[in-house]
């Protein structure tokens, strides 16, 4: 009887045995699998958005001073080294449109204590050369910052290039991506006219927006000439969706920016998990320019480039009304995408 019990007692420890090595293997097989499944980026370059509480933009107003040598560009290497400033890669990027305001929206957020702008285009995404030149090469590029800060750039070439989506996948799987865009119409006008005004200073002639606009062999909208193109939104940004969910994405109304600026740029506060502290102060309408200004603090305005709200060329009122009809369905499905509605034709 003894010796049953015994061989009993045996068996389930041998069976007890057998269940806690497999789940040993089982632990260090799916180990295993969590390894293969490691981001492309380590996690220092993936994005976590800031919780607005952990901002100490207290103690960033205190630093007034150096943060308007930040916004400049012009940190010395004793303020670098004293501060323990850091080069780093950016949490959001806007990534188009082009002739959408995408200037004004950079530069409006760069009013936020807690963002820090890459002053020029860096072109690292959409550019074949810089892109072999690495991340580091674009890291370089970007402004110093506090840790806490969010660094932001702009290229709008970004959004129209097929391999940038990849790309930037790459890099930062959560990064933010922010899209201004106007009435496509007035943006492809506003494209031709900026690109009209680059030939006359160079003494050239350019063809009329219509006859770049319309194929004259079937008198249908040219969907081959550049600025039509980059304004059927909805084509460029599902390539997109393939890499990043709809959510990564803010949609900002360029005509709205122009016209009342507070809310658009609270919106965008909220969407990068910023506390709110861009204010009425901060922006002010100069009516020579006919656009609102920046104010930084009672010392440092800033207004956009002169450049910028270049008067429109006269177009026939007929060619506006084909490409508002051609461009009326993709506004649809964009609105759909989005979640975002305009009043576009």
């Amino acid at each position: 009887m003894l010796f049953k019990q015994q061989a009993l007692l045996r068996q389930k420890l041998f069976v007890l045995g057998s269940l806690a090595i497999g789940s040993v293997l089982y632990l260090v097989a799916r180990v295993g699998t969590l390894d293969r499944l490691q981001p492309i980026c380590p996690i220092e370059g993936r994005l976590i958005p800031p919780e607005p509480e952990k901002i100490p933009l207290r103690t960033l107003q205190f630093k007034r001073g150096l943060l308007h040598e930040l916004r400049k560009g012009n940190a010395t290497k004793e303020q670098i080294h004293l501060h323990n400033l850091v080069q780093q890669l950016p949490r959001a990027i806007i990534i188009g449109v082009r002739k959408g305001g995408t200037r004004a929206l950079l530069e409006m957020l760069n009013l936020h204590p807690a963002v820090v702008k890459a002053s020029q285009e860096i072109h690292f995404f959409d550019n074949d050369q810089n892109y072999a030149r690495g991340i580091d090469w674009y890291r370089g590029k970007m402004p110093f910052s506090f840790p806490h800060q969010i660094t932001i750039e702009k290229s709008p070439a970004y959004f129209i290039t097929e391999e940038v989506p990849e790309r930037i996948f790459k890099m930062n799987s959560s990064i933010k991506l922010l899209i201004i865009v106007r009435e496509p119409t007035t943006r492809a006008v506003s494209d031709y006219t900026q690109v009209l005004e680059g030939k006359e200073r160079k003494n050239k002639t350019y063809h009329k927006f219509e006859k770049l606009a319309i194929d004259t062999n079937t008198c249908e909208v040219n969907t081959k000439y550049k600025a039509v193109r980059t304004s059927i939104y909805t084509k460029h940004l599902e390539r997109w969706l393939k890499y990043f969910p709809v959510e990564q994405f803010h949609i900002v109304d360029g005509d709205r920016l122009i016209m009342d600026p507070l809310q658009e740029l609270q919106l965008v506060e909220r969407f990068l998990n910023l506390p709110s502290r861009i204010s009425q102060y901060n922006l002010y309408f100069n009516a020579t320019r006919g656009f609102y200004c920046l104010r930084f603090n009672i010392i440092f305005n800033k207004c956009l480039a002169g450049s910028k709200g270049r008067i429109h060329p006269e177009v026939d009122p007929s060619v506006v009304t084909k490409l508002q009809k051609f461009f009326h369905p993709f506004n649809q499905k964009f609105y759909q995408i989005t979640g975002r509605t305009f009043n576009w034709p």
